[in-house]
């Protein structure tokens, strides 16, 4: 996604703390242990491990992750969808429950090749392809690359230009957690508790569950290529030349309540998308996560795109 941790934290590259002041982090075994379940299943692309679930049967839904979520980001809608339509989602490696990502292996691949490889070798020739935030940015890349696999995209919260954070509000307990986490090199439970409920519409929503995940998978072991397979905006003219690229009839469901990228940043997106016939569909009490934060409501719109507005 836009990179919400990197933007807003610059902690791409985490200071360590002394040693009796680091916080325990997660090792993946440790993290598979926790939280693999019996649908879950990995693929071997390259010397890159992807964990995966391919839910139910019929028309394909591809699910794209942002970049400090997981595939658990849509539970929620896949148990919404799955009785009537095949749902597919991964985790991005170097994130969740995939594996690391080599320096060799971060030179060869491209954030899209994995999907490509993904659906190839689970037999699925056309997708819709749904991404929220740098999810969304990787399914726009997706798209461009193969408009033959992309029958259409559903974009939730996705920038379109380099991320800035300048207009955001931010609390001061919030400002004070992202300090105490630069000087630690560890996002604590409280700092996510605090970044869940300021991206969110309504804080309510985001459950305990919810907010323990976060913070399980944000303190995997720290890895040097853990964000290479997530797409970007930062080269932005590659960005737009992608965007331009795109055909696929395209809704727009975007979260109006989102500080980081507000309305304006989805007219701004339908602007760079002048090949595709687009829909904007604004959430006007939700925030940055709307698959996270109203999955029920989400999938319900998702059904009616793809039935009643671009029916195959």
């Amino acid at each position: 996604m836009w990179m919400i941790a990197l933007a807003l934290l610059s902690l791409s590259a985490p200071l360590l703390a002394p040693a009796d002041e680091i916080k325990p982090f997660l090792t993946l075994d440790a993290l598979r242990a926790q939280y693999g379940d019996p649908d879950g299943h990995l693929l071997r692309i390259g010397e890159i491990e992807v964990y995966y679930k391919d839910e139910g049967a019929g028309p394909a839904l591809l699910r794209v992750h942002g970049s400090v979520g997981s595939l658990r980001t849509y539970d929620g809608v896949a148990n919404r969808l799955k009785n009537r339509d095949r749902v597919i989602r991964y985790d991005v490696p170097g994130q969740g429950l995939s594996g690391p990502v080599s320096d060799d292996a971060a030179r060869r691949f491209s954030p899209a090749d994995i999907p490509i490889a993904l659906l190839n070798g689970l037999g699925v020739a056309k997708v819709t392809a749904v991404g929220v935030s740098s999810g969304g940015t990787l399914c726009i890349t997706l798209a461009a690359r193969r408009p033959d696999l992309v029958d259409r995209l559903i974009l939730a919260n996705t920038p379109s230009d380099p991320v800035v954070t300048s207009h955001m509000n931010q609390p001061d307990d919030f400002l004070d957690a992202q300090q105490q986490a630069r000087e630690t090199g560890f996002q604590s439970q409280h700092f996510w508790d605090l970044f869940l409920s300021f991206f969110a519409g309504d804080p309510a929503r985001m459950t305990p569950l919810i907010r323990s995940q976060f913070y399980d998978f944000n303190r995997r072991t720290p890895e040097s290529n853990a964000i290479a397979l997530v797409a970007k905006v930062a080269d932005h003219d590659k960005a737009v030349a992608a965007m331009t690229q795109v055909a696929a009839p395209t809704l727009l469901l975007w979260g109006a309540k989102d500080p980081l990228l507000p309305p304006a940043a989805a007219k701004q997106l339908e602007g760079y998308l002048t090949r595709a016939p687009v829909s904007l569909l604004l959430l006007p009490d939700v925030g940055h996560f709307p698959p996270l934060e109203v999955p029920e409501r989400f999938a319900d719109i998702v059904a009616d795109y793809i039935e009643a507005v671009t029916p195959p």
